[in-house]
């Protein structure tokens, strides 16, 4: 059956055909067809949005349908429970922890001796206030009429936790001090996305689905930005370690150093135009095409209708929700960054820190949603979040934190110990051997949670160099 071409914006005319019967598999052929990017005008896209929702709700102009909650203003009994109940179960079970977030704080200015008591609370604490951001960001997002800006920015607030403990990290840095847990930080966070929470995805989805099957537009974009991604990170620790140990060259450890340090500044500046080349990718210039992908997903999903029938935030709920999220991670990033030079010193090693501990903490939104799209057998959304916000780490927060620490007197570069830039290169080649074929299971889940085990064991025993106590904090 020929289909005719889609322009990029009429996207009601695609959720009219789905509703009318569409099978997934016909979808998969479609949105496989040749792809124009001719635009329509801006009245003809919002005129197509219906007057009403799935629930009888009035839609707000410029709003998508899914997100309308047919509420205005503010109501905090509606707030605290549909927050509560958040997106999954999985998430409404983190939510529990919140009574562990003012025993943190309290912990912090009443004993600020106990250390350990002080990390563990903190770490536990930031679980569920960046559960709460993701949550706000996911409520956010269902309200945009656009479905591939809407993945963007789903993932940009599940990646906001990264973004301020790499700022505080490096505002409590003494000279350069935090600089080797950051880095580990920034490989550990793309080692937890394409490694641990994608082979929970596979394994979640393969369980209940057996065998899924995602768009080459998701993963074969996806995947080469993350192997050019590895490689822009990786390249100037080659080249530092390539000229320490080359007697060839007459060259200092301190000329050497300077030099990495410009290499990384420069690599910074071209990811950033990258990461914007890739959003105007995501979001202008094939926005159609991945809507299509992210609307057949959609329909995948089996508990649709009951996703559709909960209760939404109303768009006033949805900033407090930021703002209080916002102050939680905030303040809890500050007190699990003081107590790291403390956890060093009882024998975590800085690799182990940077690695795993924090990477774990800070996606947990990001992981939770991701792995419940999956066994929803919304595989492609999955994927998008995943790589989305490993390819964000790479091209975006990791050029943040060399510019920001080029401007404040930090040190800040690409020079990565070379077990993680090996272990990054490698989970980029593992994850792209199981992307290739198009489809997932939960086997390759398993070998992909059992490849993220074998690194955090490694750097588990990994050793600090001589005279390294961690940094960060005053004594």
């Amino acid at each position: 059956m020929a289909h005719r071409s889609r322009t990029s914006r009429d996207y009601p005319r695609a959720s009219r055909e789905y509703t009318n019967g569409r099978s997934s598999r016909d979808h998969h052929h479609s949105s496989s067809r040749e792809y124009t990017t001719e635009k329509t005008t801006r009245s003809r896209r919002g005129s197509a949005l219906p007057q009403y929702n799935h629930n009888g709700h009035e839609v707000t102009k410029g709003m998508h349908p899914d997100g309308e909650s047919g509420r205005r203003g503010f109501n905090p009994i509606k707030f605290l429970v549909i927050s509560g109940r958040s997106s999954s179960t999985l998430s409404m079970m983190t939510n529990l922890l919140w009574p562990i977030v003012p025993v943190a704080i309290a912990l912090h200015f009443a004993k600020p001796k106990m250390h350990l008591a002080i990390f563990i609370t903190s770490y536990i604490a930031m679980l569920p206030a960046a559960n709460l951001l993701g949550f706000a960001g996911q409520e956010l997002s269902r309200k945009m009429p656009q479905k591939s800006f809407a993945v963007v920015l789903e993932t940009t607030f599940g990646s906001v936790v990264e973004i301020i403990l790499f700022m505080v990290l490096l505002k409590k840095s003494i000279g350069n001090s935090n600089v080797p847990v950051i880095q580990a930080a920034i490989l550990g966070s793309i080692l937890a996305n394409v490694l641990l929470c994608l082979g929970f995805c596979f394994i979640a989805g393969g369980l209940k689905n057996k065998i899924q099957e995602f768009h080459p537009a998701v993963s074969e974009s996806g995947n080469g930005l993350l192997l050019v991604a590895a490689m822009a990170l990786v390249l100037p620790a080659v080249f530092y370690k390539y000229l320490a140990n080359n007697v060839e060259y007459d060259l200092t450890a301190t000329s050497i150093a300077y030099q990495t340090i410009k290499i990384s500044r420069a690599v910074a500046i071209i990811s950033i135009v990258g990461y914007l080349i890739y959003l105007y990718y995501q979001t202008v210039s094939h926005d159609g095409l991945l809507h299509e992908i992210y609307e057949a997903d959609d329909h995948k999903d089996n508990d649709r209708h009951e996703e559709l029938a909960k209760p939404k935030l109303t768009l006033t709920e949805v900033i407090v929700a930021l703002l209080i999220s916002l102050a939680c991670v905030s303040l809890i990033a500050i007190f699990l960054v003081e107590q790291i030079p403390y956890i060093v010193e009882r024998g975590v090693s800085d690799a182990f820190v940077g690695l795993i501990l924090i990477p774990l903490v800070e996606k947990i939104a990001e992981h939770l949603l991701a792995i419940d799209e999956a066994y929803d057998n919304q595989i492609n959304m999955a994927l998008a979040h995943v790589m989305g916000a490993s390819i964000q780490t790479a091209l975006l927060n990791a050029p943040l934190v060399v510019i920001v620490g080029w401007g404040i007197g930090v040190q800040m570069d690409y020079n990565f110990a070379m077990f993680d830039a090996v272990a990054l290169v490698l989970a980029v080649l593992v994850i792209g051997s199981f992307l290739r074929d198009g489809k997932s299971n939960y086997l390759e889940g398993v070998l992909c949670v059992m490849t993220y085990i074998i690194i955090a064991i490694c750097a588990f025993f990994f050793p600090n160099p001589a005279g390294h106590g961690g940094g960060g904090g005053e004594h």
